[in-house]
């Protein structure tokens, strides 16, 4: 489970640049393992309805290093949901990021324990009663006076040892396998990250000091009451434990950034949606007639949100047969044949964006021309 910022190049340029991921980190594939999760303190809930999300590790391309996303409270999409954290597994020789999602059930995050609640199974942090989220004190920063609803249960089986692993499997990894009930929790149904998860996302990758060079494991923001909103920000208290990446990290020194177009630290062919660069959202459109303008860009958002989606399932059914190689404990030799196949299915999904994207550049071109005066 950030973003580039939004580069002032033409509407064209941009256009033609599109055939990327969604921003989700599911597929990322990284030689070297997280830091371990930093220790810091839980931000009081701002009010009724919001959950709990705990902060983890992301990774960013454009600069071959880990992120930390902070913690933060977020308002559950819907009545009866729960959120299941995303995680990084070892599959392969590589590290892959399992991204979280909403549903009626908290399913399998790796075994890992991201606290308050998240011990590695299940969620003790609290229960929906009807309409309404109860929230247990014993392992939330609850302000009383302004909720009620709440109550106090002690948790027996929390993980008090001093692990602050930020992965599964792999060197030094928790070792810990989904149970069936879980793997029927994954496939149940599921929202992803809300909009406000995205953001918030966005938000700490924009920040240099959330880099994993920059904090060596302990972050400037390791959690915040709100997403996106680093003003009342809770700093880490202490790092999780040493972290010493290797030199040479995914393709060497890191590139200028993301105004960067030598992306010499990406894969160099794309084996799933979210190996592809991530996209810019595009700049208003200035043709001097703001009513087109505006249609343009609505028309823009329109598709480049279905081409997100696309993305998102085309993912999350690779994503699906990975996990169901490791439940077969498959050999090397039908992975790679997997992998071929999930190659395929990632070139043919950019081609036809790539299609959808210069169609929608000719059309609106053409209703441009005929709009244009006489000479």
């Amino acid at each position: 489970m950030r973003i580039p910022s939004i580069r002032k190049i033409s509407l064209v340029l941009v256009i033609l640049a599109m055939s990327a991921a969604a921003f989700s980190q599911v597929g990322i594939a990284i030689t070297f393992g997280p830091p371990p999760l930093p220790v810091y303190e839980q931000p009081l809930c701002p009010g009724e309805g919001y959950l709990w999300t705990p902060g983890y590790w992301a990774y960013d391309y454009d600069y071959n290093d880990y992120y930390w996303v902070p913690g933060t409270w977020v308002l559950a999409p819907q009545v009866g949901y729960f959120w299941t954290p995303g995680y990084w597994g070892w599959r392969g020789g590589r590290f892959f990021f399992y991204e979280g999602y909403w549903g009626p059930r908290v399913g399998f995050y790796g075994g890992i324990n991201y606290g308050f609640g998240y011990f590695g199974n299940g969620y003790e942090g609290g229960r929906w009663d009807h309409d309404r989220f109860f929230y247990n004190r014993t392992v939330n920063n609850i302000n009383v006076t302004n909720i009620h609803n709440v109550y106090n249960t002690t948790v027996i089986n929390q993980n008090t040892t001093v692990n602050r692993v930020s992965y599964n499997g792999g060197n030094g990894g928790i070792d810990m396998r989904p149970t069936r009930d879980q793997e029927k929790a994954a496939r149940e149904r599921h929202i992803a990250p809300v909009a406000a998860q995205t953001e918030h996302m966005q938000a700490a990758r924009r920040d240099p000091e959330q880099r994993a060079s920059v904090n060596h494991g302990r972050p400037a923001i390791a959690a915040s009451p709100r997403p996106a909103d680093f003003k009342d920000r809770v700093p880490a208290r202490e790092a999780g434990g040493a972290y010493n990446p290797p030199a040479n990290r995914e393709g060497g020194q890191r590139n200028n950034g993301p105004g960067n177009n030598n992306r010499d630290d990406r894969p160099r062919t794309a084996i799933h949606p979210n190996d592809l660069p991530h996209h810019d959202r595009p700049s208003p459109a200035n043709t001097g007639n703001a009513q087109r303008d505006q249609r343009a860009q609505r028309d823009q958002e329109k598709l480049m949100q279905r081409q997100d989606e696309d993305r998102r399932k085309l993912q999350q059914r690779q994503d699906q047969e990975h996990q169901r190689l490791d439940r077969q404990r498959a050999d090397d030799s039908r992975r790679q044949q997997i992998e071929q196949q999930h190659q395929q299915q990632t070139q043919k999904l950019e081609q036809r964006q790539n299609q959808q994207q210069q169609k929608w550049q000719e059309k609106h071109q053409s209703e441009e021309r005929k709009q244009r005066p006489p000479k």
